[in-house]
């Protein structure tokens, strides 16, 4: 599996994983509520097995991040390869930054990780955790490799930044949000409350908009950083964002069981 396993192997991973679905019954509540609102053509033993594969990715999420210390020049192509590069490097190329719309979708630690060691830095926006200790560990974890950090407190100024200087900028595009910092767009068919401070940052830039995940090959035992074709942006805030979660519901139909269905997504009506 991924690099060496040494104390911290796969199979405690894949225990911790288990024991928070059983610790907290309400994650597998939500998970199967969402699936049903998701896939309600689809036999309840389905959406369960798709529940039992979103724990499991949870396991191999958790150990990964176990061994990001680890995780080199040397080594890394053993636990993730690159597919659609190409598109990544044509959108720097344009000058105007570059807006990663990610998900917790695959192994969102690991891709933005990993693409520091493989290509180059980003910037990773994110929300403190509520454990100021836990928070600190996580966040020097995450810049181990040399991307920054960006607080969603001072988001704007960083952001608008970053891009003026061609950088990239990974953003968490898939969570609920309220009405006042959103607008509801089609989601697997169900209104989703959902930000658009993310569409908005690329019609005031210009910076091109490509979806980005790294997502687990069971063929492969290994992650596969996908960089999507650019999504085109319209300037129109509700229209554009609608287009962006349409190709994030592609994808994760794509692979059901690597997105994170214990979110409340829905939550919001």
């Amino acid at each position: 599996m991924l690099w060496s396993a040494g104390f911290f192997g796969p199979g405690l991973a894949m225990f911790y994983a288990r024991l928070l679905d059983r610790a907290v019954p309400r994650f597998r509540k939500t998970a199967l509520r969402n699936l049903e609102l998701a896939f309600p053509g689809r036999p309840s033993e389905e959406r369960a097995r798709i529940a039992d594969g979103v724990f499991r990715s949870i396991g191999r999420i958790i150990y990964a991040f176990a061994r990001m210390p680890r995780i080199n020049a040397s080594n890394v192509h053993e636990g993730i390869r690159y597919e659609g590069l190409e598109n990544y490097l044509e959108a720097k190329r344009q000058g105007r930054g570059v807006l990663v719309a990610t998900g917790h979708l695959g192994n969102w630690e690991l891709s933005a990780f990993t693409h520091a060691i493989m290509t180059e830095p980003m910037n990773v926006v994110v929300r403190p955790l509520d454990n100021p200790r836990l928070d600190a560990f996580v966040e020097a974890r995450r810049q181990l490799t040399g991307n920054k950090i960006i607080g969603k407190r001072d988001a704007p100024r960083a952001i608008l930044r970053a891009l003026r200087n061609n950088e990239a900028v990974g953003i968490l595009v898939d969570q609920n949000t309220s009405l006042q910092e959103g607008a509801f767009v089609n989601f697997f068919g169900v209104p989703a409350s959902t930000g658009t401070a993310f569409v908005r940052f690329a019609a005031r830039t210009g910076a091109v908009v490509i979806p980005g995940f790294a997502l687990w090959s069971e063929g492969e035992q290994r992650y596969v950083l996908n960089f999507y074709k650019p999504v085109p942006m319209t300037g129109d805030f509700v229209e554009d964002t609608q287009r962006l979660h349409s190709r994030l519901e592609e994808i994760i139909r794509e692979h059901p069981d690597q997105w994170l269905w214990i979110h409340r997504r829905w939550k919001t009506r």
